[in-house]
């Protein structure tokens, strides 16, 4: 499938999982990381794939998972989560890694030819546009609704729908559906 796009050259993946997390919500199934990581490496020249996430202390569930993708291959950057009081009261959690991952994308633009973005976020349109002057092909992968026009009138967009039958979670008899 990604080879329609022309996707040629040394690959780095980067995923803003806070971004993907509410792509997934809409779309109404889980990425499984393992199933995508092991798609891509037969698809496409991967150079790294880094995977940025915020993290709430040292939750059992949370710390098996980060470690799963590193044993995938994935290299993980997380930091704890900030919880913003609301002028309600409420408490709303904030883990963003923006700033890390557009660092290490233009620190590490030499690895690559070809930037795989999973994200939607318009903060990242600058980058892109680095990147780009640097000679990099840029693709974002995202779903309507989470992608800004900031990322698409900069990069060639990959709807993750697309990646639905290489990459869905499968859910096995003792896990609940996800949630929509």
């Amino acid at each position: 499938m990604l080879s329609r796009y022309d996707i040629r050259g040394r690959v780095g993946v980067f995923i803003d999982a806070a971004n993907i997390f509410y792509s997934q919500r809409t779309l109404g199934w889980r990425i499984d990381f393992g199933r995508l990581a092991g798609y891509l490496k037969g698809e496409i020249d991967i150079k790294g794939m880094y995977y940025y996430t915020g993290k709430v202390g040292a939750l059992a569930k949370q710390v098996s998972f980060l470690q799963k993708l590193q044993s995938l291959g994935y290299e993980v950057t997380a930091k704890e989560v900030k919880f913003i009081k609301t002028g309600g009261g409420a408490q709303i959690p904030k883990g963003n890694l923006d700033v890390e991952l557009a660092l290490d994308a233009f620190r590490l633009k030499e690895n690559f030819d070809v930037f795989l973005l999973f994200s939607g976020d318009s903060d990242f349109a600058y980058l892109i546009d680095l990147l780009k002057q640097a000679g990099k092909r840029v693709f974002v992968l995202s779903t309507r609704g989470h992608v800004s026009k900031e990322l698409l009138d900069r990069a060639k967009y990959i709807d993750l729908r697309r990646l639905r039958a290489f990459a869905e979670k499968i859910k096995g008899p003792d896990e609940p559906a996800p949630e929509v």
